[in-house]
């Protein structure tokens, strides 16, 4: 089984392929926007993120208003980000409020994951995958800004 992986797995088979894309990327490129975006979530997740909002989201009533802003404000700055990277896409802070809403009224519901609390192991667990999912909605956003030629070498 392990040959079969191997075999399509091979640097030899995956380079035609990788050719196709034929992209090239600056590496400081790549480092500033992961700061960048790493940088984003800590603020709008924490000093930018009120005690109207954390607590807000996660009531099982008006929780709409904190959590749109909330999201909001990420998707404001996701919008500033790719301004900067290559405004053609700042349309990704959209995306961004929509996923950065959705993910976190999973983790605030009070019948999914808001109704743990510190003392469980599983409040952490869905804090840890709130978390990592903002992480990959960001690597999925630099992948299409680095595809796009934002900072492409020729």
């Amino acid at each position: 089984m392990f040959s079969i992986v191997r075999e399509h797995l091979s640097l030899e088979r995956m380079l035609p392929m990788l050719e196709l894309l034929d992209v090239q990327v600056n590496l400081v490129t790549i480092i500033a926007l992961y700061l960048a975006f790493r940088a984003k979530q800590f603020l709008c997740d924490y000093p930018l993120q009120t005690t109207w909002m954390a607590l807000g989201k996660g009531k099982a009533t008006q929780w709409f208003s904190p959590l749109v802003v909330h999201a909001g404000i990420h998707g404001a700055a996701t919008a500033l980000i790719c301004a900067i990277a290559n405004p053609a896409f700042i349309w990704l802070g959209a995306v961004d409020m929509v996923i950065h809403f959705t993910v976190d009224r999973i983790k605030a519901c009070p019948s999914i994951g808001g109704r743990f609390n510190p003392s469980q192991p599983y409040f952490w667990w869905a804090l840890g995958a709130d978390q990592e999912a903002h992480n990959l909605t960001h690597f999925a956003f630099i992948v299409i800004l680095l595809l796009a030629g934002t900072g492409s070498v020729s």
